[in-house]
């Protein structure tokens, strides 16, 4: 697993760049050809090349994950594949080639693969919107969804997971001269402080509905009443019903400042993965390892499309370790055979049928 790792780290895979993900998407299929045999399909897409496998059969269980990152080109000059005091390191390990690794070499320890797929995708960190339909599709096909994302800290599996979005409030006010005439102007820049506090106050952490304004502009020079600013807003919400609540809020801002103009794009494009799609998978893995923990965490993954079809999705089952998305990325190597024997033990119960909870 270790090599495999190694193999697939070496190989840089920032969403949105195409030429690197075509490269990695390769590495990706190798890895799988080489340990569980037959053709892996290279797919290409909008937002970079896919991967694809089937063990054959009737479709039974989607192994699902992705190979981008969210780290630019360089990053593995400054920070190589390191394994040192426990611990693997690198752009990636953790979120989520980790996992990649981990899952193929779990699959290798059946004898049988039949109704087996795999599918690694390569925008998911960018929203996963040119890979959603076919997510949902294989989900459909195979009933049940294994993700492979980093684990919940501690090594938990993630149970359920909050809807999240963005949302860009545009405002359009008229510019004038700041010193001579700045009220023949209609400043953007107060309109959108104002609209930063309506924002903010649509949030119900109670119910765990946050909203989050994030990033701001506005303005040209020091003299000029701005005619423009922009508010980037980052939304998660745990049920439908907020997530409606919030879309609706958003298309119903209006200005505070007569002659000022808003527009609003974005939505909650990933919908909230409630624990009760995971429930039965989980139980299932309990069994397999009694005293895993279950966890809902706030970031969104893939699993939140494949459990808002109300298809039985288990998230979490990569890597465990930490600092997703950060410099100090890691993953426990001591885990990964543990883990391994986790999704041999789930992809057998379920080829079995041993999963009616789901």
């Amino acid at each position: 697993m270790i090599e495999d790792l190694r193999a697939l780290v070496g190989i840089e895979s920032p969403s949105r760049d195409l030429d690197a993900l075509a490269t990695s998407a390769k590495a990706v299929a190798n890895v799988i050809e080489s340990r569980l045999g037959g053709r892996a399909t290279l797919v290409e897409s909008p937002g970079g090349t896919q991967v694809r496998w089937s063990g054959g059969g009737e479709p039974k269980v989607l192994i699902l994950g992705h190979h981008d990152t969210v780290f630019p080109l360089g990053t593995l000059e400054r920070r190589p594949f390191t394994v040192a005091d426990g611990k693997a390191t690198g752009p990636g390990v953790f979120d989520m080639l980790g996992g990649l690794v981990q899952a193929v070499h779990g699959l290798a320890a059946l004898d049988d693969l039949a109704g087996v797929e795999i599918l690694v995708t390569a925008d998911e960190e960018v929203g996963s919107r040119a890979s959603r339909a076919l997510i949902e599709e294989r989900a459909r096909a195979c009933g049940a969804v294994l993700v492979f994302e980093g684990a919940a800290d501690g090594g938990g599996l993630k149970t359920g997971r909050k809807g999240c979005g963005t949302f860009e409030v545009t405002v359009t006010g008229r510019a004038s001269h700041a010193g001579l005439e700045p009220e023949a102007g209609v400043n953007a820049l107060v309109e959108a402080a104002r609209q930063v506090l309506d924002i903010a106050a649509l949030g119900r952490p109670e119910i765990g509905t946050t909203v989050t304004p994030t990033v701001a502009s506005a303005g040209t020079l020091d003299n000029v009443v701005p005619a423009a600013a922009s508010i980037v807003v980052d939304v998660r919400v745990e049920s439908a019903a907020e997530k409606d609540r919030i879309e609706a809020a958003f298309a119903a801002l209006t200005p505070h400042l007569d002659g000022a103009r808003i527009s609003v794009e974005g939505s909650v494009g990933r919908p909230p993965m409630p624990e009760s799609a995971s429930a039965g998978l989980f139980a299932l893995a309990r069994r397999l390892l009694p005293g895993i923990e279950g966890v809902a965490v706030g970031g969104g993954s893939d699993g939140n499309f494949t459990a808002a079809l109300g298809v039985p999705t288990l998230d979490g089952l990569g890597a465990v370790g930490g600092g997703a998305h950060a410099d100090h990325e890691y993953l426990v190597v001591d885990a990964m055979a543990e883990r391994a024997d986790l999704v041999t033990g789930l992809v057998r119960a379920i080829q079995n049928e041993d999963h009616a909870m789901v």
